[in-house]
């Protein structure tokens, strides 16, 4: 029996692609002669016999190998330390050798689709392909691996004439993904993360994946991606404070842009800090609800594809302590009051403190830590908000 990795791929995808065969092999020569890759190695595993990795991982021979067993044993490991457990529930509804385009809310820039094909892994499930924006390819060796761990790439930088060009190819490697490769995908449902966790799927995405494909009009098209949500809930941000941060910078200059540094920055953080509870919910693909539109009109068609994947993520998220809290605090109501402890209630707001304090930012007002106190409730308060807004929202 052929597998996906027999399947030659298309040369206009050359650039976008993960590593496959020869590519692979050679790529992992040059990351572990890297000496930033050795740097984050060490960086991230203290402890490691860096000689004797890099000879196991000269032994590995394909993508699946490298992510199932090079990236989910180093997943295990930051699952163990960072979080208090790593859980999902829906996989009943990914049917067996089907391909699908899951698409979630995005909260860290690495763990999101890492923790999920962690999960995949753990229930043996496949994995899946990853986009992840060119903007994070600070330098070669991320780009090296971030496509031994079968990630393609989203050019973020194209100029305006370019963009349309780089969504048409964009949207064709991911129909050749799902229809030739029979492999899925993951992607967020929108362009970097929502700040305040106000979750909500740009159009412009769905208008990229409606560009290629077979179908005759743009709902068959859709429907060739098989889009699935999938809601991820974080008990909490390691990135809060820098979100909070980047909030206030922006209201002194809205001017103000992150710098390569900063999302560096960023992807560390998330990595190595404190997440509490992680929880993944696999909804039911959305191409039975899909089907039922009977518009043919094209804005009509994408709106209401961004509903159905709203409502679905909505819905699936696990609620925390934190979340109940927040919402009470920032609507001044003690609505949820009995879903949460009076401890619970000392150590979020101890924690909130906490992370405040880790801002930099020259001469912070006492106006200013409010509003970022403010901000940082705000990203906690929404999920719940979205769920309680969002109707008919039944376990997905």
């Amino acid at each position: 029996m052929s597998s996906s990795n027999d399947i030659k791929i298309p040369a206009e995808f050359d650039e976008m692609a993960p590593y496959r065969g020869e590519q692979f092999v050679e790529a992992l020569s040059r990351l572990v002669k890297d000496p930033g890759f050795e740097h984050a190695v060490r960086y991230v595993m203290p402890d490691v016999d860096y000689p004797e990795f890099v000879k196991s991982l000269l032994q590995v021979r394909d993508q699946n190998e490298f992510q199932t067993q090079v990236m989910g044993h180093f997943l295990e490991m930051l699952a163990s330390s960072t979080t208090r457990g790593v859980s999902m529930d829906g996989e009943d509804n990914c049917q067996p050798g089907v391909s699908y385009t899951y698409i979630s809310n995005h909260r860290d820039i690495v763990l999101d689709p890492s923790f999920l094909n962690l999960c995949f892994i753990r229930s043996g499930k496949p994995v899946t392909q990853v986009a992840i924006g060119n903007n994070l390819l600070i330098y070669e060796w991320i780009t090296d691996l971030v496509k031994v761990n079968r990630s393609f790439i989203v050019k973020r930088d194209a100029k305006v004439v370019q963009a349309l060009e780089a969504a048409k190819q964009l949207s064709a490697y991911i129909h050749f993904t799902i229809s030739v490769l029979k492999e899925s995908v993951w992607i967020a449902q929108r362009e970097g993360r929502a700040k305040d966790s106000n979750d909500l799927t740009q159009e412009s995405l769905i208008k990229m994946l409606a560009l290629a494909g077979d179908g005759a009009d743009v709902k068959e098209r859709i429907l060739g991606v098989n889009l699935m949500p999938v809601s991820i809930s974080y008990e909490f941000d390691p990135n809060d404070y820098l979100k909070a941060r980047e909030f206030l910078l922006k209201r002194r200059d809205p001017q103000f842009k992150k710098s390569k540094r900063d999302d560096l920055f960023s992807m560390e953080t998330g990595l190595l800090s404190n997440k509490g509870r992680v929880h993944f919910r696999i909804c039911k693909c959305i191409n039975d609800e899909l089907s039922l539109i009977e518009s043919t009109d094209r804005t009509e068609i994408i709106r209401r594809t961004c509903n159905l994947i709203d409502r679905a993520i909505h819905c699936g998220y696990r609620i925390y302590p934190c979340n109940y809290i927040a919402y009470d605090e920032i609507n001044e109501t003690d609505r949820f009051a009995g879903e949460y402890t009076d401890e619970d209630l000392k150590q979020f707001n101890d924690y909130i403190d906490r992370q405040l304090d880790r801002v930099e930012v020259d001469d912070v007002t006492p106006d200013e830590r409010a509003y970022m106190r403010k901000m940082m409730l705000s990203m906690y308060a929404n999920p719940l908000t979205n769920q309680l807004a969002a109707s008919e929202c039944e376990r997905i």
